[in-house]
């Protein structure tokens, strides 16, 4: 596989040519968004205006209405979807003002600025947003809107607002299943519920379809059986079947291996608390498997059903990984990997740990060791892409990596700080 391994010098500078002026034409988007946000928001302010001069109580959606009409006519669209976009335009504009402006410059994306300004929902005061928005555009500068949502959830529950048990209450009662016909025989079913329970019900999916699979490689490797055709079903496929068959059925009566075990796998989720939280000395919010804030008061019900729980050291600044260990005994660097790095190490990867491989950075048949320096999480697109393709990866200590490009870009990917960290500006390793 040559992957750009036998590219020439000049192509080579082809590709990074291509690839500035692709950075610049996102740049560019980015701002023409954000001026067309600030527009839109302009019109709904119009509307407003006009409507606190009006005597009549529906005048202010009218004079919406009338705004939203004479741009979607201009423009040849709906205007129901711009009077929608008029009224998420003013609430970013109006609320993350700091974040509009960091799109407008260019130094974020519109999924950046969506990512934190979704987050930050909740937060009531201006200010507190502000400082806020601060936080989160220097972290979004340098990481994928994947990422960014990640932290910006955990990052929007350290700043005073109403408790997540109260949100949590309130959420709740938004919980509902739905489905939309897509064409083609196809239709989809969706369904919003308590994060945990939904984590779990995926896991148990996961865990299920993959077991199918090994059942099947199983009875191809046995000789009577090895004449019939591979299961061509990939993971999603068999997620997706697997839910149907218990949705149904009530058991996976349709895809079950020999010795009926798929009925006896459980849903599984990884959840980090602080201790403090757990004794009842704060309400600083855990997180589910590394992704977003759940509340107290789950949190401990599931550590008070676990069977044993991995005790997670953090430095008490940055935040980084100095230890894990375990009430009872199990594989110590694995765990310790997991909980370090949460997800693949590839900049811009948002793939969870569990879903990834641990990778020799340098090589085991050539001498690399295995040890915490020398092992990350990939996922299995870029463990091939750092296999055959001339992309490098270094260690640069303290669990972070510096990846280069085939155009000599340098990327440093540092792993996620845990759910104990305050603040995310000093992301550099602890001295340790």
């Amino acid at each position: 596989m040559a992957a750009l391994a036998d590219a020439t010098i000049e192509q080579i500078d082809a590709l990074s040519a291509l690839t500035d002026m692709l950075v610049e034409v996102e740049r560019t988007i980015s701002r023409l968004q954000a001026a067309r946000d600030g527009i839109l928001a302009v019109g709904s302010r119009l509307a407003l205006e006009v409507a606190e001069q009006a005597e009549h109580p529906d005048h202010g959606e009218m004079s919406a209405r009338t705004v939203a009409a004479e741009f979607a006519t201009a423009l040849r669209v709906s205007d129901r979807t711009v009077q929608r976009r008029m009224a998420d335009a003013a609430w970013v504009v109006e609320r993350f003002p700091l974040v509009w402006e960091a799109q407008g410059s260019g130094l974020i994306s519109a999924a950046h600025a969506r990512a934190v300004c979704e987050a930050g929902e909740h937060l009531d005061d201006a200010a507190i947003r502000d400082a806020y928005a601060t936080q989160m555009i220097v972290f979004a500068e340098t990481e994928a809107p994947a990422r960014v949502g990640r932290m910006a959830r955990r990052v929007a529950e350290r700043f005073p607002s109403r408790p997540i048990t109260e949100r949590h209450r309130d959420a709740r009662e938004k919980r509902s299943v739905w489905m939309r016909d897509l064409g083609d025989g196809m239709t989809q079913l969706g369904l919003l519920g308590p994060s945990a329970l939904v984590h779990g019900v995926f896991e148990r999916l996961t865990q299920m379809s993959t077991a199918v699979q090994e059942s099947d490689s199983r009875e191809l490797a046995s000789p009577e059986l090895a004449s019939r055709e591979p299961d061509p079903r990939t993971i999603a496929h068999l997620r997706a079947d697997l839910a149907l068959d218990l949705l149904l059925t009530g058991a996976p009566a349709g895809h079950d291996v020999p010795g009926g075990l798929l009925g006896a796998i459980r849903g599984s989720v990884s959840v980090t608390v602080p201790v403090t939280t757990l004794m009842g000395l704060d309400a600083t919010a855990a997180e589910l498997n590394g992704r977003t804030p759940i509340d107290p008061a789950t949190a401990r019900g599931f550590a008070d059903a676990a069977s044993g729980w991995d005790r997670i050291l953090t430095h008490p600044i940055s935040g980084a990984l100095l230890a894990v260990d375990r009430y009872r005994p199990g594989s110590e660097l694995k765990r310790h990997l997991r909980a370090r790095d949460q997800r693949c190490r590839f900049p811009a990867c948002g793939y969870a740990s569990t879903d990834c491989d641990i990778d020799h950075h340098h090589d085991a048949a050539l001498g690399g060791p295995t040890t915490e320096s020398n092992l990350g999480h990939l996922c299995r697109r870029h463990h091939m892409l750092k296999h055959h393709s001339p992309w490098a990866v270094e260690p640069l200590g303290g669990g972070a990596y510096v990846w280069t490009s085939p155009t000599g870009r340098v990327y440093i990917d540092r792993p996620q700080p845990q759910n104990t960290v305050t603040f995310v500006e000093d992301c550099a390793p602890a001295p340790f």
